[in-house]
């Protein structure tokens, strides 16, 4: 699947019979732009888009986000934190997978092409058609078993790592500014 460009998203959704709004345009420049590793919420993604006074209600922001899911622009993921993220759906050699922490909600890329393989194996014998290969795996990060996980644990605890590593929504939104 090639990367998308506000181009090819147009000419796919006018294929579908939508169009590219202003509104999906802008959502798509969000993630285009989006460092690496990491995944925004819906909730994320408009507090980014109203810290830079876009005008894009929620509501449209998760139609459009569910759309873009669907069409594969979007990879839609179901981490630790009980609500939706979204990445953009990178083509391979970029597939990746995700180990998460229940706990801090640490999250980790991970690459392994068996995991793929087997899935298009799976499919074509099945005769289905392979859209996204996702696994996530849930998991305890190292300094939560350290801390004593999970009876010495208050509920609101993040590790160090999760902390430091951690991008804030303030810093994305800069970093995206500073690319402009």
């Amino acid at each position: 699947m090639p990367p998308y460009t506000a181009t090819s998203l147009k000419a796919e959704l006018n294929a579908r019979g939508w169009r590219l709004t202003p509104q999906r345009e802008k959502i798509l420049h969000v993630f285009q732009n989006l460092p690496r590793g990491n995944h925004l919420s819906a909730e994320e993604l408009y507090s980014l888009l109203e810290q830079r006074e876009e005008g894009i209600s929620l509501s449209t922001i998760y139609r459009s986000v569910k759309l873009m899911s669907r069409m594969g622009i979007l990879r839609e993921l179901e981490l630790a934190e009980g609500h939706k993220h979204y990445e953009l759906n990178q083509p391979y050699p970029h597939h990746h997978h995700h180990l998460v922490c229940i706990q801090c909600n640490k999250t980790i890329e991970f690459k392994n092409d068996s995991i793929l393989k087997q899935s298009l194996k799976q499919c074509e014998k099945e005769g289905f058609q392979l859209i996204d290969c996702q696994l996530t795996v849930m998991t305890i990060c190292p300094e939560a078993l350290r801390m004593g996980w999970p009876s010495t644990l208050p509920s609101n605890w993040s590790c160090t790592r999760a902390i430091s590593e951690g991008k804030t929504l303030k810093s994305l939104v800069a970093e995206d500014e500073d690319k402009e």
